[in-house]
């Protein structure tokens, strides 16, 4: 997949085109589809690519735009592990999350590298439709603990009382 060089001109366009999406100007996104020198699926010096910004704001069309690409890579990791599902997940965007959750390679219960899946993140922050979403799939365990805490006990300790009956 390769980096950006964070000094080079392509960085400069790269986050450019972020900025754009992040924002929801589609039309920009989908001008730069055609453009070679554009990688959508390069990633930054974090490892974050264009897909997970776009996950973490919910930004619904823009995703599917660069979801409907075969070379999209929707479940590539950042430097932290993190993938675009737990960003959205994170931020209780349902709608995404289910879109993400339509591809194949989309695992819906990857741990990142302090071992939180993408429902221990919805779960903490009280996203009660994302943890629905997210229950429906056979892959993921709930009971699935990160250092010792299980969804159910992120749900609890942070007073999710809609969280933790499901």
């Amino acid at each position: 997949m390769g980096r950006y060089d964070p000094n080079g001109e392509d960085f400069r366009v790269y986050m450019l085109l972020a900025s754009a999406a992040q924002k929801g100007h589609e039309e920009v996104v989908e001008m730069s589809l055609g453009r070679e020198e554009v990688n959508h699926d390069k990633s930054d010096s974090g490892g974050r690519t264009l897909l997970s910004y776009l996950a973490e704001a919910g930004r619904e069309r823009v995703a599917k735009i660069l979801l409907e690409r075969e070379e999209s890579k929707p479940d590539e990791p950042d430097n932290d592990g993190r993938t675009p599902l737990s960003f959205s997940a994170e931020e209780g965007h349902e709608r995404v999350v289910t879109i993400l959750l339509a591809r194949q390679e989309v695992h819906p219960d990857k741990p990142d590298k302090d071992g939180r899946t993408p429902l221990q993140y919805a779960a903490q922050y009280w996203h009660e439709g994302v943890v629905g979403v997210l229950l429906e799939r056979e892959e993921v365990n709930p009971d699935n603990p990160d250092n010792g805490r299980t969804p159910l006990s992120y749900a609890a300790g942070y007073g999710s009382v809609g969280v933790v009956p499901l």
